[in-house]
Parts: C-alpha cells; structure tokens; sequence
C-alpha cells in the first residue's frame, strides 16, 4: 500500500516546501489540476527535479486528445498520469497505449462515475494502471466519503490497482486500510495540518501495519 501525497491549492514553490517537510513519509506526490492550470507542466518538471526518488503524478484529468496529453506529461517527467473515467474508451486506450510508450502508469479517477462497479469492471478491461474511487471537495463538503465506493471496486476489479482519494484523514484512515487497497491518496488530511511531517510519519506507519 503506497502513501500519494496530493497538493492543489498552492504555487510551485509552496508545494515543493511542503514536500520537504514530509518526502521521507511519502511515495507519491500529486500535481493536483488547480495546480497545472495555474502553472501548467513545468510545476510536475520542477517536482520531479526536486525529489527524483519520488513517483510525481500529474493530475490532469484528461477527457480527451489522451494520446497527446499523456505524452506532454511524460515530456515534463510525470511518472503516473490521470484520465477521467466518464472519457470514451477510444480515449481511455489511447492513454493506456501512450503511456506503455513512454514508460507511465494510467490512473483512471471515477469522479462523478454514476455506476462505479460497471466501470471500473470495463476500464479493468481497458488494462490501465490504477483504478481510483474519489470524492471531490464539493461532495467532501456535504459529507460525502469514498469509502463505500472502494469496496464496491474492489470487488470486481482483478488486474488494476486500486485507489482511494477524498476526506481521508488520521481519523478515517483505519477505514480505508481495512478495505487495502494498494494506493491513498492524501490531500488536507497532511498538507492542511500544523504538523505535516508528523501526521504523514503516523499514516506511513499505519499504512505499513495494514
């Protein structure tokens, strides 16, 4: 089970001091889409520059052009790429295919999926990497966690990783260790907290005790 490390709502330079505090705790750090709107690519170059040891994965979402998008974030030293699950599945392969080119991993993100179980079983199908439930802040808003949906993929998906992104906490990791699945992505549960290297030392430890 890895620790991803997701960062949104700073600049590059912010991002990289956060990561700083707790790189020795982390496996994966996230280029979260504000971030690559405001920034663009180089905010994944400029991660990767300064921690080469970890994986940096680039949030970007893709919904369409997946070939040529996946192939500019593997340009900017992206180890995993996002797509959208709601995208085609012509868009889906095209992303697959490219980022086998390019030596990636494809995280596919269920965001606003309405029928999760049905497809995740198809992009299971599809061969991508990474098979990710998330809630996002605005569901996180009204209470909404993703906890639920990570059982119900983990279920039927028998060749991908799974993932799980949206409100997880110190207090609502136990939840979703006990589901295991292989990667937890980690928002405002470290990066909005006083103490960042010490929660994110707690949740590797939890984590490696599974």
């Amino acid at each position: 089970m890895k620790l991803q490390l997701a960062l949104d709502l700073v600049n590059i330079p912010e991002a990289i001091e956060v990561v700083k505090e707790v790189e020795e705790h982390i496996d994966i750090v996230e280029i979260g889409t504000p971030i690559i709107k405001i920034e663009g690519l180089k905010a994944v170059k400029e991660m990767k520059e300064a921690f080469p040891n970890l994986q940096v994965l680039a949030d970007l979402k893709t919904m369409d052009a997946a070939a040529y998008e996946v192939q500019k974030a593997a340009e900017a030293n992206a180890d995993i790429v996002t797509i959208l699950g709601v995208a085609e599945d012509e868009s889906i392969k095209g992303a697959v295919e490219e980022a086998k080119k390019q030596g990636q991993e494809v995280l596919v993100d269920l965001i606003a999926v309405k029928d999760i179980e049905t497809r995740a079983k198809e992009l299971d199908g599809l061969g991508v990497d990474y098979i990710c439930v998330h809630t996002g802040y605005d569901l996180q808003a009204i209470g909404k966690n993703s906890f639920e949906d990570l059982q119900t993929i983990k279920r039927v998906v028998k060749n991908a990783k799974t993932a799980v992104a949206g409100g997880i906490k110190l207090e609502t990791l136990p939840e979703v260790i006990k589901a295991q699945p292989d990667l937890v992505i980690v928002g405002g549960g470290i990066a909005g907290q006083e103490n960042k290297k010490a929660v994110a030392a707690k949740m590797q430890e939890m984590i490696q005790q599974g």
